[in-house]
């Protein structure tokens, strides 16, 4: 369901997030490293997290990406929606086009019902949520 460039920006957000807890800063480099992604696909994406304020940079030697409280207050929605627009849990689960309540798919149903579960949780769960089991090593974001 979702793109592989939105489950970067994800793991992104939440290794930043806990480098913010110390006040700390991370650079596309190291954020990479950690997410276990490439350097372009994760600068590409931090640029269009900082265009929307997902994020914060700071350009300059003590510089990096990092988060403000007020973003790790934000539901992981927010970062889904900007990668992957407003109509990513409003998609088919085969990907016709032409997929409603009046013409549906063969897993319309289904698919609705598991969406709009995915679609909750990403409300629901705020980027503060998810990054104490990482920064307690009881969740990870790389194999």
């Amino acid at each position: 369901m979702l793109s592989q460039t939105c489950k970067t920006a994800i793991k992104a957000v939440i290794y930043l997030s806990v480098k913010s807890t110390t006040g700390d800063k991370a650079s596309i480099k190291e954020i990479s490293e950690h997410i276990n992604a490439s350097e372009h696909t994760v600068g590409k994406t931090l640029q269009t997290l900082v265009k929307q304020k997902i994020i914060n940079s700071l350009k300059g030697p003590t510089g990096g990406f990092y988060l403000s409280h007020e973003q790790l207050e934000q539901p992981i929605f927010n970062i889904v929606e900007t990668i992957e627009g407003k109509n990513v849990f409003k998609k088919c689960g085969l990907g016709l086009s032409k997929c409603s309540e009046t013409h549906p798919c063969p897993i319309h149903n289904e698919y609705k019902e598991a969406r709009n579960l995915i679609e909750n949780i990403f409300k629901q769960k705020k980027v503060k949520d998810l990054y104490g089991a990482v920064n307690e090593g009881l969740a990870f974001l790389m194999d």
